[in-house]
């Protein structure tokens, strides 16, 4: 098959099956960024609504310059990699000062926490600028189909599939291209279970006569995840709790959590009595809550402190209707609820 038909192909099936979504149909740039930066590391049907909400609350790229961080993470929170975030609400800033959003590629690109993707998304997307995307969904298809099992995550492999990505852009049509391609990767030529007998490239796919489907494509290193142990307390005095802003430096940066402290295994009660010291009746809520991130599994063990005197402690002291008002990282909302059960 020529690259002529194997995009034709893409096309033709695009036309029938692409998905409907609200960031599609536009060339506004910023909807198209604010969407690509969000679907960075979250599926779309998590994404969905976090976009939808988050264009309402900001619907232009000056209502994002103008908001403050807490009031970005807040609206983010749930989605993790708060980077993003943080980036985004960093590069409005530098659009509202360039005096509009960037046309061409190489200024997109300087934009902060845009990468190679990123701009190939929004020049092609919202300018028909002919820059092909690839991400998971393109290495898989194209390694897939043309039999390349050359490591996506070396610095040849990347070279090769940009540029096997470029040659198969569609010029006219970049736009319908990379999305259709990014489309088939989700929808169709999936990380597990594809499905093949549904796919129109089905005949021509070198990974499906060679029986290698599921081993392409092909890594050159294996990600290691590390185990990490927390100990929360949930401190109550007079209806009111209090939460503590994460450090630079680590995962959830500025975000607010309970007291917690890490440790090489789980604290025993005794540690952690010794740790709170005689502030008043202490009880476990939850043992071992599991929280999984790219690299890091998370291990969390959640007590609830009913204190008789307001501790000592170093953080902001809050009402406990207050919550809505601090971003927290998604494993903190999932052990709040744990406390709420037990109120």
């Amino acid at each position: 098959m020529n690259t002529s038909d194997f995009s034709l192909r893409l096309l033709q099936w695009y036309e029938r099956n692409g998905r409907e979504l609200p960031w599609r149909g536009t060339q506004d740039a910023y909807r198209v960024w604010v969407s690509e930066v969000i679907l960075q590391q979250t599926r779309v049907a998590q994404g969905y609504d976090y976009f939808l909400r988050f264009v309402e609350r900001f619907p232009t790229v000056e209502a994002l310059a103008a908001a403050s961080e807490d009031e970005v993470l807040r609206l983010w929170q749930g989605l993790g990699y708060y980077t993003r975030a943080r980036n985004l609400r960093q590069a409005a800033r530098q659009i509202v000062e360039m005096g509009g959003f960037p046309t061409d590629y190489a200024t997109i690109r300087r934009l902060k926490g845009v990468g190679d993707y990123t701009a190939a998304a929004i020049a092609s997307l919202a300018f028909g600028l002919p820059h092909a995307v690839v991400d998971g969904n393109v290495y898989r298809v194209l390694s897939r189909h043309f039999g390349i099992d050359t490591p996506i995550d070396t610095t040849g492999g990347r070279k090769l599939f940009a540029a096997m990505a470029q040659e198969m852009l569609v010029v006219g049509r970049p736009a319908d291209y990379n999305q259709a391609i990014m489309d088939f990767g989700a929808l169709v030529c999936t990380p597990k279970s594809p499905q093949c007998e549904a796919c129109p490239l089905m005949e021509t796919c070198q990974a499906r006569t060679d029986g290698r489907v599921e081993q392409l494509p092909q890594k050159a290193h294996v990600t290691r995840v590390r185990d990490r142990f927390f100990t929360y307390v949930y401190i109550r005095f007079a209806h009111e709790t209090i939460l503590q802003q994460r450090p630079a430096g680590d995962i959830w940066q500025g975000l607010y959590q309970m007291p917690m402290r890490e440790s090489e295994r789980p604290m025993t009660l005794a540690e952690v009595e010794k740790w709170l010291g005689e502030y008043g009746r202490l009880k476990k809520l939850c043992t071992d809550h599991r929280h999984q991130l790219s690299h890091q599994r998370l291990h969390a063990d959640l007590y609830l402190l009913k204190a008789g005197h307001r501790p000592s402690m170093d953080g902001d002291w809050i009402n406990e209707t207050q919550f809505d008002e601090y971003a927290v990282p998604r494993l903190v909302e999932e052990l709040l609820k744990c406390v709420s059960r037990n109120f």
